[in-house]
């Protein structure tokens, strides 16, 4: 719950509904700013904060502590409240589909310091939960045929385990898997990964990654762009039930 917000809307006399209207959100999200504690995103905590007449930091200092690059900290937040993620991966398991030890796999140690790598782990099956509660979004995931085969080196029992757990998600109706079969050759996702989100308003952007960085998308246009792709190399990919199906035959 936050304190510091509710304590600046009292004082300035505003109520949800009031605050809603002046920024632009749904009474229902401005509610959800108190009552879960939840961050609005970077554009609509200026417009809060000049409506109360306050600085950000006084209203969401943990903002200002956190270590996540603002790119990740804006996806999380259009992550937690997206009804639908349709998510492609060329190399990886998606990330909210990652066992423990798979996700600490694909952290190179040369990259990052072991303290580092438990932090980005633990917070990357932190955000698994959005999966389990009352009104999860609903998540197709799309992988290329190549992140089922890749094996983690001397430790086959890793790999086994993740692609387990792949077909149990898909069985269990937590995530609609679909794979892109290796005899397809050429096609658009070979460009890289991407994921894009879908709010309750209607409102979509996406997230992008590359060996050097990745990005937080929101332009209408480019999102656009994105889910162009999506729909390409979800009509490549084979039905679900011949995705589990080759799941479950990779993990033999």
């Amino acid at each position: 719950m936050s304190e510091a917000l509710r304590a600046a809307m009292a004082e300035a006399g505003e109520t949800t509904d009031s605050l809603a209207a002046q920024v632009g959100v749904d009474p229902k999200t401005a509610a959800r700013w108190l009552s879960r504690g939840r961050i609005p995103h970077p554009r609509t905590r200026l417009k809060v904060a000049t409506v109360l007449r306050k600085d950000i930091g006084d209203l969401w200092p943990d903002v200002l502590r956190r270590r996540k690059p603002t790119w990740l900290r804006e996806w999380i937040e259009w992550e937690r409240e997206a009804i639908a993620l349709h998510w492609f991966e060329l190399a990886y398991v998606p990330g909210l589909l990652q066992t423990e030890p798979y996700a600490r796999a694909t952290l190179p140690s040369g990259r990052w310091t072991v303290e580092e790598i438990d932090q980005l782990v633990a917070a990357r099956i932190k955000r698994h939960a959005i999966l389990t509660r009352a009104a999860p979004p609903q998540l197709v995931a799309v992988m290329d045929e190549g992140a089922l085969r890749r094996q983690v080196p001397g430790k086959p029992e890793i790999m086994r385990e993740q692609l387990g757990h792949l077909a149990h998600c898909a069985e269990a109706e937590i995530a609609q898997i679909h794979v892109v079969p290796s005899d397809v050759g050429l096609y658009v996702g070979l460009a890289g990964q991407f994921i894009v989100a879908e709010l309750p308003d209607g409102r979509r952007a996406a997230h992008a990654d590359n060996q050097l960085n990745a990005q937080f998308v929101d332009d209408p246009a480019e999102v656009a762009r994105l889910a162009q792709s999506w729909e390409q190399v979800r009509s490549l990919a084979l039905p679900a039930n011949q995705s589990l199906d080759l799941i479950k035959k990779a993990a033999k």
